[in-house]
């Protein structure tokens, strides 16, 4: 009897030293996960929303890169990851079609778990600070990009070029049917490069978002390949930043390019092209500023847009213009009355560095640091139009740069580009 209360009394003993053991076990895990996030994060968040993570055991075959030695620039990854892109069986194992989206489509939420889309607000702050996103597409990225700045409270109005293949068409479509605050445009126009319709398409999205929904509080437009470089967290905090100003590039008319305003265009087989006309000056003598195709604006700017007589006038005058994307946005920023505007002072000039709308790379402005003509180093991927198209050697300066959005990426020509920086987008976003 004696050596079985002795027993007992020992396994006792040995259970009590187990179970701390196992306390003191899920200590250390717990502090080793909140020691990844800031303070204030709970164990219970982690739990929560550690299952939305782009975790290495997925399915997407750019997971054998690492991420994390692409985005500190190590020569070796980077190598690696460029090898990778140029094999053949990479590129094919990469490859969504069409039909995927339109079968997955089929069951949205499953789509949604699936593919990880964040369908409820990740804080208080973004919440009470919905955003309006034109997003101007022809191309099969369109889905990543969605995801990547997908959030409950914001609003989404999708345009389709009409040039677009059926397939595509569709596939975004069904995407699109998945979501009750994304839908595609009222009316959809034949987007030619450099012609007016790149402006209609958004101007179309325009009235349909500022008639759908009352809350927004910003506009941000959006082409197929754009990529956040912020959080949606990120990019409220800067438009809060912005106190209901605009941010967008509009400065002085260079001298080479005032030949697109004061000549008349039109559209010939797909081209723009000079009719042989002169053009009347802008109406009311208003200046015509320069700038580029996006924008982050004010609500009150869009109803400008939409409404004001004078900018009405300005809109149809632009209508034979060559690149009326590149100007109209700019001299509408400048007029008094539009609320987030400046003077059309040069005092008042923002550059498109300064402005956080879009990171663009110009190849005329590329060199090395500290040359005087340089702007920003050499791309590391390739170019078309003279636009860089990144790749995963340029993240490392992307992530550090204020813009919210940047333009170009390919997914098919440098996909581990965009999935890396997707993967440390949301990784941010569930830690932040």
């Amino acid at each position: 009897i004696l050596l079985l209360l002795y027993i007992m009394r020992y396994l006792k003993c040995a259970w009590k030293l187990f179970l701390q053991f196992i306390a003191v076990l899920g200590l250390l895990w717990m502090f080793s996960q909140l020691s990844q996030l800031k303070i204030g994060k709970s164990a219970a968040y982690i739990l929560r929303y550690q299952w939305l993570d782009y975790a290495n055991d997925d399915e997407s075959p750019e997971k054998v890169c690492n991420c994390s030695a692409i985005l500190q620039g190590e020569k070796e990854a980077l190598q690696q990851a460029k090898l990778l892109t140029i094999s053949k069986d990479f590129q094919k194992s990469i490859q969504i079609p069409d039909e995927y989206y339109i079968d997955a489509t089929q069951d949205c939420r499953k789509f949604q778990i699936n593919r990880k889309y964040i369908t409820f607000p990740l804080s208080k702050e973004e919440e009470d600070f919905p955003l309006a996103y034109s997003m101007v597409v022809h191309h099969k990225n369109f889905e990543r990009l969605l995801r990547a700045i997908y959030a409950p409270q914001n609003i989404y109005c999708v345009h389709v070029d009409k040039k677009a293949p059926a397939s595509v068409f569709a596939a975004i479509k069904a995407i699109t049917s998945c979501f009750p605050n994304v839908f595609m445009v009222s009316e959809a126009v034949n987007v030619v490069y450099a012609g007016w319709t790149r402006v209609q398409a958004d101007l179309n999205c325009m009235a349909d978002l500022y008639n759908t929904s009352t809350t927004w509080k910003y506009f941000i437009n959006l082409c197929g390949q754009d990529f956040p470089l912020k959080t949606n967290l990120e990019i409220v905090q800067a438009l809060r930043s912005l106190k209901g100003g605009n941010s967008l590039e509009s400065e002085e008319m260079p001298q080479g390019k005032k030949g697109r305003v004061t000549n008349a265009h039109q559209v010939v087989d797909g081209q723009i092209q000079r009719t042989g006309k002169t053009k009347d000056p802008a109406p009311f003598n208003l200046p015509i500023l320069s700038g580029n195709a996006y924008i982050v604006v004010n609500r009150g700017y869009i109803r400008s847009v939409l409404e004001d007589e004078q900018i009405q006038a300005l809109i149809e005058w632009a209508k034979d213009t060559y690149s009326p994307d590149e100007f109209l946005w700019a001299t509408i920023q400048r007029m008094p009355g539009v609320p987030g505007s400046t003077w059309p002072n040069r005092k008042f000039d923002v550059t498109d560095m300064n402005a956080i709308a879009r990171l663009v790379k110009w190849h005329w402005h590329e060199g090395s640091e500290g040359s005087l003509q340089a702007v920003y180093p050499e791309c590391k991927g390739h170019h078309v139009r003279s636009i860089c198209v990144y790749g995963a050697g340029d993240l490392q300066w992307l992530i550090e740069q204020h813009h919210l959005f940047a333009n170009k990426f390919d997914a098919d020509r440098d996909p581990i580009a965009v999935y890396c920086l997707e993967k440390y987008l949301r990784h941010k976003a569930l830690t932040e």
